[in-house]
């Protein structure tokens, strides 16, 4: 997909997004990234984030996720002043990285992912998350007949 079809949020959409709390949202991205994540980085990474204020920006909703590592977990923050590092795409293009459908090199020279602040920072989190072997989201798996499915209690059958 080339930047020019690329989808972005229409700016109404990204409006209204942009008005709800920022914190409930830093919490959900951070129970998926330790229920994905935080068990799988080596812990010369872990070590490394210790303290470390990071922020996802997804541009096109407006959307700015806060959070610290205490070097075992990751922690949702109210929104910072100031964080070590900021990573900002838009909806779709962190929907792709999740998805490894896309190279996060390739959007970065694209122009379509950025990293501000602690460049080496940047990339000791960039290189962490390339080495390791993390399940594809598959939205499939997220229909709401499959969360329901998750939660209710399952019948046995007996023979």
């Amino acid at each position: 997909m080339t930047p020019s079809t690329a989808f972005v949020l229409p700016v109404p959409v990204g409006s209204v997004l942009s008005r709800l709390p920022a914190y409930p949202g830093s919490f959900l991205l951070v129970t998926a990234l330790n229920q994905v994540l935080a068990k799988e980085l080596p812990a010369d990474v872990r070590q490394y984030l210790l303290g470390k204020k990071l922020r996802i920006h997804v541009t096109d909703a407006r959307l700015t996720f806060d959070f610290t590592c205490t070097g075992v977990r990751f922690v949702a923050s109210t929104k910072q002043d100031v964080t070590d590092l900021t990573i900002s795409a838009n909806a779709q293009d962190f929907l792709r990285l999740a998805q490894r459908q896309e190279d996060p090199d390739t959007l970065f020279f694209n122009r379509r992912l950025s990293m501000e602040g602690d460049t080496e920072l940047g990339l000791v989190v960039k290189n962490a998350i390339d080495a390791l072997e993390l399940p594809v989201l598959d939205l499939k798996q997220w229909t709401p007949d499959k969360v329901l499915a998750r939660f209710l209690p399952r019948k046995r059958t007996t023979e």
